[in-house]
């Protein structure tokens, strides 16, 4: 897999996003998830992608990497961390600077030095604090070194600018998939590629539509989280569902599975002249997932061009998030 930079590092192509090993329903024991991790470092993904609040506080993404480089302290050199906190699942964003301050002190100590935070990132954008108060203190701890670098997640390309103009941002997390192209038509992508800023592209299967394992909503826990979310809800849920049928027809006649073509379609928006640096980072909780995820799939340009018409052609049924989840995209 070809390189992307990153706080000054290499990362392979595609990533790995860690939040389903601590947060799904039927849970994945540690040693479990270590096989997973392992498995995805040795494929080439090591940019890892985690979060404060992946799961309780005394059983989230913080622990499951205290465990895994307790395991393997050899690795803690090889990965590139991205966190993200400052958030509550109750709460939402608090991005004073009191909270950024408790929640890197916290990240730092659950992880016991075992690995370095490469980059740190408020999960939301918080409406009621300014941005250039939160990058700021994000900054102090860039050059005290206790974080590589600072990220931005689900915000607007103005953000993005008024970020940029205080510190340096290494990364901006997005969204982004057949399913959610928004940073494409939104000016997100395009900040990102004028100041030089990677993107970090989070669920590019959509949510496991992408999967092919979704036959009907019955094939959902019953504690699945996306049960709550519009495009999971009936009716839009059959109709996104033809959409991802209809990915899998054109994976099947290129012989991949369609998540693989997901995947590549995630990437190959970021190359061309006038994109940033795309990252995709699916998660998964198996080692056959992550094998099958990790496969370095080209799409041709007929390809993309059958994937770019169904597009046009048809309309992703609901929104991304509900609640009040859904006014803090792109803030």
């Amino acid at each position: 897999m070809s390189a992307t930079t990153i706080v000054n590092k290499n990362v392979g192509s595609i990533g790995f996003g860690l939040m389903g090993l601590t947060t799904r329903p039927k849970k994945t024991s540690y040693d479990d998830a270590v096989k997973v991790m392992k498995r995805a470092l040795d494929l080439g993904a090591n940019f890892w992608n985690a979060g404060e609040f992946y799961g309780p506080p005394d059983a989230n993404s913080l622990q499951l990497l205290e465990y895994y480089f307790r395991k393997y302290p050899e690795d803690s050199g090889k990965v590139v961390l991205s966190i993200k906190g400052c958030f509550s699942l109750a709460g939402g964003p608090d991005n004073s600077p009191e909270s950024v301050r408790k929640s890197i002190d916290n990240c730092l100590d659950k992880l016991q030095g075992r690995v370095p935070i490469s980059i740190f990132e408020p999960a939301r954008i918080d409406p009621k604090v300014p941005i250039e108060e939160t990058i700021k203190v994000f900054a102090e701890y860039v050059k005290k070194g206790k974080i590589g670098g600072i990220g931005l997640s689900e915000c607007s390309a103005a953000t993005i600018r008024r970020a940029h103009a205080v510190y340096p941002i290494s990364a901006v997390e997005i969204e982004m998939s057949l399913f959610t192209t928004d940073a494409l038509e939104n000016g997100v992508a395009a900040t990102c590629a004028e100041l030089g800023i990677p993107i970090v592209a989070y669920s590019p299967l959509g949510w496991g539509f992408l999967t092919g394992q979704f036959k009907s909503l019955s094939d959902l826990d019953e504690n699945d989280f996306r049960r709550h979310q519009p495009r999971f809800q009936p009716g839009a849920f059959e109709a996104n569902l033809r959409i991802a049928e209809e990915v899998q027809k054109i994976s099947a006649s290129k012989g991949v599975t369609p998540a693989q073509t997901a995947i590549a379609w995630v990437k190959a928006q970021g190359q061309t002249s006038h994109m940033p640096q795309i990252v995709p980072i699916p998660g998964c909780t198996t080692v056959a997932r992550v094998e099958e995820n990790l496969q370095n799939v080209t799409l041709s340009e007929s390809e993309l061009e059958d994937l770019n018409g169904l597009l046009q052609r048809t309309t992703v049924q609901g929104d991304r998030y509900g609640g009040a989840m859904a006014s803090l995209m792109h803030g």
